[in-house]
């Protein structure tokens, strides 16, 4: 099991939150399994934007953490990762309520991969789908 596995593995099963920004937004691993990680929030009014929707910018931390941990268990001890790029598509706004996140690696090259996450409400209603470009950093 490598160092970023065991943070995934603690997170899941000792309740111990491995991403600070995670915790700050409120949000939650429900699970990881063959590669696939879920998320979840409680979206709030303290996570609106001033026309009173849940502010895209944390639509795209949940998806963003969820690529990047399921991302990060492919790492070989030694390696480190960056996201090299962030696509988003937001598709119905959303005021309070679960919000459910899973994210997935598509590819994992020797230097870079491709994840997706997709964002659904308490209802199952698709509301954003993301794409993320990592680059593998050796040495770190």
């Amino acid at each position: 099991m490598t160092k970023y596995q065991k943070i995934i593995e603690d997170w899941l099963h000792e309740g111990k939150d491995a991403a600070p920004v995670g915790e700050l937004l409120g949000f939650r691993l429900v699970s990881f399994d063959d590669g696939v990680i879920r998320l979840e929030m409680d979206a709030e009014r303290r996570h609106h934007n001033p026309m009173g929707t849940v502010h895209g910018g944390v639509l795209c931390d949940l998806a963003d953490l969820a690529m990047g941990t399921a991302f990060a268990a492919t790492l070989e001890e030694g390696e480190g990762f960056t996201t090299l790029q962030l696509s988003a598509c937001f598709l119905r706004g959303v005021r309070e309520g679960r919000l459910n996140c899973t994210g997935r690696v598509l590819y994992r090259g020797r230097v870079s991969g491709h994840a997706e996450s997709e964002i659904t409400d308490g209802e199952g209603r698709l509301v954003a789908r993301f794409t993320s470009t990592c680059q593998v950093l050796a040495g770190r």
